[in-house]
């Protein structure tokens, strides 16, 4: 471990526990994405869009087994980057995935943070959005260098309200019997009367893909494994718990939803959740469900900026890396990876000021990036399979195998692929453009550094002569 301030040894603190964990998961996928995806989906596939949180789902799980077997065998911050390097000993591939993923997570947290200044402005409408962006993130940033402690006590009672705004939905559904008179498998009415069942799927796979942006932050559990206790152990039971509770959670609160209002009316609706929450109370059910969801971008945002901060760590700990060695440094009191936690704020910051007014299209390529992403992974986990399977202890393995080939990672591609060819050629071309320049920016990167230490060590034989 790299030395912290003042030269002296230090390391990140284990103090997460299971519950914390599961917890920071659970906070992690139940962001701000279901609170306003839901109605863009709904306006997709109709009231079928419940079919469709169950297939972005089950796409959740599967990727998921595969990260619960690779953070049981790989422990440690910047887990992708890690997988990826031990998978293919390749240190381009590997750093261009460790790039890809800063990028994912810092403008998520950048997109959030917007997104957070646009509930804000119901409350307070004379600030600037982006003003109360770059409020949110720096003031989110203090917390996070403060304590990984403190920011998982504010993400659990953070979470904890957010789950009271989705079961209020639920409760709603239920008590106001809405639930049992519903068509749900009405689609939207510019499809024919009696559609095609390949059309069904189309509506179904194209909301999917949007939709999976509501699960987007899952994989980010892993980068807290330096700060858990017994992360082997801890963070694949809190990956596959996080992801299972949530999806339950998803597909009731998207019933409900369908329910109370109908998918026509979310789709119109800039605030579709808390429409619905006005069906049943009035406008004292829109007002509980805004500020719910400021609780839940800012939760979102916290830990974006918690996940981002330690991936960072996690690659410049790493001897092979090209980033500098410094970002690694330890605060000598908080013990927290300060210079990264800095780092990432200004990213964040930089990301809120270039693209305010466009982050929908970055949420988009997102996701375009993370199904790229995951795609990587499953192929990694196949591969370890293949080439070093007595090589490495697990303490957890992804379930049903033909021989060495694990059938889930297999699959997690196939619907990766599928999901990624729903997007709008808009996006896909941004996504692309987006991963060409990280593995440009990586390559820069990589020449600039062989180019310094030959120039060092050409200076240091020349001293010595």
């Amino acid at each position: 471990m790299k030395s912290s301030e003042g030269g002296s040894p230090s390391k990140l603190k284990r103090t997460i526990g299971l519950f914390q964990a599961t917890i920071f998961g659970i906070g992690l996928i139940l962001g701000a994405g279901i609170y306003s995806i839901i109605g863009e989906a709904a306006g997709i596939a109709g009231n079928i869009v419940w079919v469709s949180f169950i297939v972005a789902g089950l796409l959740a799980i599967i990727i998921g087994l595969s990260y619960a077997e690779l953070s049981s065998i790989f422990s440690k911050s910047a887990a992708e980057y890690l997988f990826v390097r031990e998978a293919f000993n390749n240190e381009f591939l590997s750093l261009s995935v460790g790039y890809i993923v800063i990028f994912v997570i810092v403008s998520s947290a950048a997109t959030v943070a917007v997104g957070f200044s646009g509930y804000m402005a119901i409350f307070i409408p004379y600030i600037p959005g982006i003003i109360v962006a770059i409020i949110l993130i720096v003031l989110l940033s203090i917390v996070n260098f403060y304590g990984i402690s403190e920011s998982i006590n504010i993400n659990v009672l953070f979470t904890f309200v957010e789950l009271v705004g989705l079961f209020f939905i639920i409760i709603a559904a239920f008590a106001s019997g809405q639930i049992y008179n519903t068509d749900y498998f009405e689609v939207p009415v510019d499809s024919p009367s009696n559609p095609h069942s390949s059309l069904i799927l189309g509506l179904i796979f194209s909301a999917s893909g949007l939709i999976f942006f509501a699960f987007f932050g899952f994989e980010n559990v892993i980068n807290i494994a330096d700060e858990t206790k017994y992360p082997n152990k801890t963070i694949p039971k809190a990956l596959m718990i996080s992801i299972i509770v949530t999806v339950v959670i998803y597909i009731l609160v998207a019933i409900s939803a369908i329910s109370l209002v109908g998918w026509h009316v979310l789709y119109t609706s800039e605030a579709p959740l808390a429409k619905a929450a006005e069906k049943v109370s009035g406008t004292i059910g829109t007002f509980i469900l805004s500020v719910i969801a400021l609780f839940a971008t800012s939760n979102t945002v916290l830990m974006m900026l918690v996940s981002g901060s330690r991936l960072i760590y996690g690659i410049s700990n790493d001897t092979r890396s090209i980033l500098p060695s410094n970002l690694s440094a330890i605060h000598s009191k908080r013990r927290t990876p300060w210079l990264s936690i800095l780092v990432v704020m200004f990213i964040a910051i930089m990301i809120v000021v270039l693209f305010n007014g466009i982050l929908s299209v970055i949420a988009g390529v997102t996701v375009f990036c993370v199904l790229v992403l995951y795609i990587i992974i499953n192929i990694a986990l196949i591969r370890l399979r293949y080439r070093k399977k007595n090589r490495f202890d697990r303490s957890f393995t992804s379930p049903l195998s033909i021989k060495r080939f694990p059938i889930f990672p297999g699959l997690g591609i196939v619907l990766s692929v599928m999901i990624l060819l729903q997007f709008e050629l808009q996006i896909m071309q941004d996504g692309v453009i987006c991963i060409l320049g990280i593995i440009f920016f990586v390559y820069i990167s990589r020449t600039i550094g062989r180019l310094v230490n030959n120039a060092r060590r050409k200076k240091t034989t020349k001293n010595d002569y």
